[in-house]
């Protein structure tokens, strides 16, 4: 029958017993507590920055990509420029009902409906700003979400046809709510005989929406269609189809469909292609961090070695006193390796608590922040939104506390091989 502690089993109790003493023991005591203290709060430190900032880009990429979906055609269908009737280039859509209805009938398409588009100056109460004014029939605007059930709003959409629906930031720079009137500027004016005169038209603001993201917000108004076409001299006409898809991730995949529907002057622009090259550079940058930021953990683990090297110069004469007891080589070896595989695993699970919990109440966080420093903290003119997004998802948590775990035991094998190759003669010479 073999000696139990000559031949333990792999992990034994008392091998565990050994290294969480050896942890615990102070450092008069031959102990590495203060080393393994910095160790663990380095190690949480840097997991719990790598969650908060993985759940900030991912946050932001998912409320930006549900802005665009939400308040945006998914894809948009124009006509090539053609000469009108009276010789004019011109991209209007005359069969716009029509086309709407080819279009309607892709596989895979939700709805499509007739757009007016034009550029104004909106100016109430003394001020003036540029306003993009979209012209929709109201059954198709209440189908667009972010505009039908916003994130704020104030007033009756289904008063469309008797005035005019802006954004909260256009209230907002022009000081007016609903009730109040705002006039609109048109550069496509009428014909005289002194020449083209601007359009001037005087509309009650009926609903005010506010979906959450600047560049809309502040940007944009909508008429009734029937309205726009009138304002924009596009009667009997429209300036482009949007096309709303039960899947906007096929949009790519559809194009080809809606392109052979629209016809050969039809051309197809999907959501993608609008705003494809921005989403691709969060993920790229995000990817990025996730390399930056595990360096991070790195530096922090590598206080583990540190610890453990000292603690194998400290416990030479245990480990000598240990391997004549007949403990072998592999034993000394994982009592070592758990020393500091405890410390990874205590800051990981420190880290992903802290960046879990950091992450939910980021917008909690950020008010008690900007309260203390009177400021903002994240402006919504550069990046768009206007709060901090924040999506845990646990899938990254587990990648990053498996990345951390990971290092963790990688960097703390060569100190406890170390130990485990140490001559018990040479540790008990001097003793």
């Amino acid at each position: 029958m073999s000696d139990p502690v000559a031949d333990p089993r792999a992990f034994a109790a008392f091998e565990w017993a050994i290294a969480w003493r050896y942890l615990r023991a102070r450092r008069r005591d031959g102990g590495i507590s203060v080393i393994a203290w910095y160790a663990l709060l380095g190690v949480t430190l840097g997991v719990a920055t790598l969650i908060v900032v993985q759940a900030v880009m991912i946050g932001f990429r998912e409320e930006f990509t549900a802005r665009i979906l939400g308040a945006n055609a998914h894809v948009t269908v124009y006509y090539t420029t053609e000469a009108d009737e009276f010789g004019a280039p011109s991209r209007l859509i005359g069969d716009y009902d029509d086309l709407a209805a080819r279009l309607g009938a892709v596989p895979g398409v939700t709805r499509a409906a007739p757009l007016i588009r034009g550029q104004v100056l909106a100016s109430a109460q003394g001020r003036s700003t540029g306003v993009e004014v979209l012209g929709s029939r109201l059954e198709d605007l209440r189908a667009v979400p972010l505009i039908a059930e916003p994130e704020t709003a104030a007033g009756d959409l289904g008063r469309l046809g008797e005035g005019i629906a802006i954004g909260s930031g256009v209230a907002r720079s022009l000081g007016v709510g609903v009730g109040d009137v705002v006039t609109l500027v048109s550069p496509e004016g009428m014909d005289t005989p002194f020449g083209t005169q601007p359009r001037i038209n005087d509309y009650e603001v009926v609903y005010v929406f506010g979906v959450g993201r600047f560049d809309i917000d502040n940007t944009r108004a909508y008429l009734s269609f029937d309205e726009a076409q009138a304002f924009f001299n596009r009667e009997g006409a429209a300036d482009e189809i949007e096309v709303m898809l039960a899947e906007p991730s096929r949009a790519d995949e559809l194009a080809p469909a809606l392109g052979a529907a629209a016809g050969p002057r039809g051309l197809v622009w999907t959501w993608r292609d609008a705003s494809g090259a921005f989403l691709s550079a969060l993920d790229v940058e995000r990817r990025v961090m996730f390399i930056i930021l595990s360096l991070v953990v790195l530096i922090a683990a590598l206080n583990i070695i540190s610890g453990l090297v000292m603690l194998v110069k400290n416990k030479g004469r245990d480990i000598g006193i240990l391997r004549t007891m007949g403990l072998t080589q592999g034993a000394i070896m994982r009592i070592f390796f758990l020393c500091g595989a405890l410390i990874g695993v205590a800051g990981t699970v420190a880290g992903v608590i802290l960046g879990c919990l950091f992450a939910f109440y980021i917008k909690d966080i950020q008010a008690v922040v900007e309260w203390i420093s009177g400021g903002s903290v994240w402006n919504p003119e550069i990046r768009y939104l206007t709060e901090i997004p924040a999506r845990l998802r646990p899938g990254d948590v587990a990648a990053v506390a498996g990345m951390a775990l990971g290092l963790s035991f990688l960097i703390t094998i060569w100190p406890a091989r170390s130990a485990a190759r140490l001559d018990p003669v040479e540790a008990l010479r001097h003793e």
